[in-house]
């Protein structure tokens, strides 16, 4: 009779401990919660900004949030690659985000532009948070991802914050 195939996947050894490797996944899904509720806030805001600087702005949160958009991905195949389920529905963005939902009602442009730099410094935050133990792992890769969300959030941030200066 023949030998069944083996249907389990082998033990992940890629030189960080499941412990480790379980610690930044928890990161990393935090990380995609926010990146993905500002991604929703900022496309909100694209839909329904009003007044005398919609052209600018609009056009501008289309840039933003298709940037985010195109983020999420690598944040939740890393978290698949260090062997973990990436969370992917409402209710688990909800409780790992800190990056608050949209407002119900559109606020005005200008508080739109400023919902988006609390968004994004608090995504920046999240980022930033991971690493020590990123570093702790020797979890170049994440490392990587993380640099590179830090550049995008605090350069968005920033350029968003000109907008609010008088």
């Amino acid at each position: 009779m023949a030998k069944a195939p083996k249907t389990t996947a082998p033990a992940i050894h890629i030189g960080i401990s499941e412990k480790d490797r379980a610690a930044i996944a928890q990161g990393l899904a935090r990380l995609l919660a926010d990146t993905y509720t500002l991604y929703l806030t900022t496309h909100n805001f694209h839909w329904n900004v009003t007044g005398p600087m919609f052209n600018t702005l609009h056009a501008m949160f289309m840039g933003q949030y298709t940037e985010l958009w195109n983020a999420v991905d690598p944040i939740a195949e890393r978290i698949r690659s260090l062997g973990h389920v990436a969370p992917g529905s409402y209710a688990e963005f909800g409780k790992l985000a800190s990056v608050p939902d949209a407002p119900a009602k559109p606020p005005k442009a200008l508080e739109m532009v400023r919902v988006l730099v609390e968004g994004h410094e608090a995504v920046a935050r999240t980022a930033r948070s991971l690493f020590p133990l990123v570093d702790k792992a020797s979890d170049e890769p994440t490392a990587d991802l993380l640099t590179q969300r830090l550049a995008v959030h605090e350069q968005t941030a920033w350029m968003l914050r000109s907008l609010l200066e008088d």
